[in-house]
């Protein structure tokens, strides 16, 4: 693969542009979906074989109110609950399942919500997902930080108030070798009290190591659990090998990570089945390793630079609260977070229902807090944003609207000796 197809330039060359060509209208060009890369590590693929027959499986319009109103009764919600739980035949149950919803959120975490930003340090990627701002062929504005830029960054964001941080880059190994983002995380350290990475899936050794570097936690989006679908929308680059990405979560915890996330990005591919698989995702991975964290995220699709039509499926707000509420009800100990894709007045009533953490004071570009922050731009320290946010509100402002829906805004729960 040519490393050099992604640099920045006005216009993408004659041979890219075949190559984009190729891959879009010709699928016997692509290379097999399923099949790991050179240096991909292989581990038992028993959870993803399990998840993805269930799901496959599973006929949502079987389900009837009964199932639904047999689910709500029991005291622990079972596989065959959560599948009621997430058909349409739970749609008129909606506000009975909020309210059950957010009983178990305070039973497990009182009224507290966690706050965090995310930081892009770059955006050079080396996939073509077609759905994506950062992908390969969409001519953006590519920016990777110096370690001086990134200790900026996170000056500037640690000033605000915020104490964990989720370290972003685009998915590009040439680019953001494993060496940058583990100085990166120990820069981090510096400032942060808790911090995460949402980067490029690695071998379990990779992990460990930035483990080692500070890092607490990882957040893998599988985007959609449909492998069919996977193939039509991740069309090169690592992030194709379908089986390679389902499995970070657990190369994660083998590496030592504390925690993990889940997610799949609503939208791509049929909702109900994808929230179902990730619920069974994060189900199957805790029970196989019990001291995990688990939290699960729930993002739409959002529109991106040079594409302001994507919108997600058939996926609505009253869609995404159902199925918020059932994955609360099926995982009640499992954090979830509500990101700045949603807007305020969502995000201000998921958190008193089933979310327990929100994003603050973000942006999904690279390099621009302190632009964000006090509006004094500085272009060639900036990189263009991965997707468009709906809810940019500030760490203070987001901090005060949550004290005024009666929770207690937390910005770290853990005391380190």
């Amino acid at each position: 693969m040519d490393n050099n197809y992604f640099v920045d330039s006005d216009k993408l060359s004659e041979a890219a542009l075949k190559r984009k060509h190729e891959l879009e209208n010709c699928p016997e060009k692509r290379t097999d979906h399923m099949e790991y890369m050179e240096g991909m590590e292989r581990i038992n693929p028993e959870i993803r074989e399990k998840v993805i027959s269930q799901m496959n499986e599973c006929d949502f319009s079987l389900y009837t109110a009964r199932d639904v109103n047999a689910a709500l009764n029991h005291d622990n919600c079972t596989v065959d609950d959560f599948k009621a739980l997430l058909s349409p035949a739970a749609a008129p149950f909606l506000e009975k399942m909020a309210r059950k919803a957010s009983r178990e959120t305070e039973k497990h975490f009182g009224n507290t919500v966690y706050l965090f930003t995310p930081v892009y340090i770059a955006n050079y990627c080396e996939n073509y997902c077609v759905y994506c701002g950062f992908n390969c062929y969409n001519d953006i504005r590519r920016m990777r930080l110096s370690m001086e830029q990134i200790e900026h960054e996170m000056k500037v964001i640690s000033d605000s108030g915020i104490e964990e941080i989720l370290i972003l880059t685009g998915e590009s190994r040439a680019k953001s070798s494993l060496e940058y983002i583990g100085e990166a995380c120990r820069l981090a350290g510096k400032y942060f009290r808790m911090v995460g990475v949402e980067i490029y899936p690695v071998n379990t050794d990779e992990y460990r190591y930035l483990h080692e570097c500070g890092v607490d936690y990882v957040t893998v989006f599988q985007e959609t659990y449909d492998s069919d679908r996977y193939e039509q929308l991740h069309l090169m680059g690592h992030k194709r090998v379908f089986p390679y990405r389902f499995e970070a979560q657990e190369r994660a915890l083998m590496g030592g990570m504390r925690g993990v996330a889940f997610s799949a990005l609503l939208g791509l591919s049929d909702f109900r089945k994808d929230a179902l698989a990730t619920g069974l995702h994060a189900y199957y991975l805790q029970r196989k390793y019990p001291h995990a964290e688990i939290s699960l995220s729930c993002p739409r699709l959002r529109p991106i630079i040079n594409n302001g039509e994507i919108d997600p499926l058939d996926v609505h707000e009253k869609q995404l609260c159902q199925i918020l509420c059932a994955y609360r009800l099926f995982l009640p100990f499992a954090g979830i977070t509500v990101s700045s894709r949603e807007s305020e007045s969502f995000r201000n009533g998921i958190v008193k229902i089933a979310a327990t953490k929100v994003s603050a004071g973000v942006s999904t570009g690279v390099g621009d807090h302190e632009s964000k922050y006090s509006g004094k731009k500085n272009s060639e320290a900036e990189g263009d944003e991965q997707f468009e946010i709906n809810d940019g509100r500030s760490l203070d402002k987001m901090y005060k609207d949550m004290s005024d829906e009666g929770l207690q805004p937390v910005l770290n729960d853990y005391l380190y000796v």
